[in-house]
């Protein structure tokens, strides 16, 4: 069994996404062993994307990010991360596979509805950016 990281951003809960979202994943097998709501602020998303600090969209992205609420989930199944990273879709939702998440619910680039870890490497630091093992389940 392998955990992943998501998170179910602004933008989608903003729309009440969310629901929809957590059904498509255990529709697809996940579990989760880790859920909750909360409000990043700015320096919260600069600290989790800070790989991109050098990047022109860091600092849309980090505002993006901290504009209301989101959904960080800890998920589990066989071959975790690259099974989430197929059911989210191309970051870009216009060329997004037919039924993935992205591609029925995405926006655009910028507003893509959901992130995975993308790597073991990004989930070993993504999972306890948000996540204490006491509660992970």
């Amino acid at each position: 069994m392998e955990r992943t990281f998501a998170i179910i951003k602004p933008d989608a809960v903003e729309r009440k996404l969310t629901g929809r979202i957590v059904e498509k994943i255990e529709g697809t097998g996940f579990s989760i062993v880790g859920m909750k709501k909360l409000r990043l602020t700015k320096g919260e998303a600069e600290g989790f994307y800070y790989v991109h600090r050098e990047r022109p969209f860091f600092d849309n992205l980090c505002t993006f990010m901290s504009r209301s609420p989101v959904v960080v989930l800890a998920l589990e199944m066989e071959n975790a991360i690259v099974r989430w990273r197929e059911l989210m879709g191309a970051t870009d939702p216009s060329k997004a596979d037919t039924g993935t998440i992205r591609n029925e619910m995405g926006v655009s680039i910028e507003e893509n509805t959901v992130h995975g870890s993308d790597s073991p490497e990004s989930a070993s630091f993504e999972l306890p950016y948000f996540f204490s093992q006491l509660e992970l389940i």
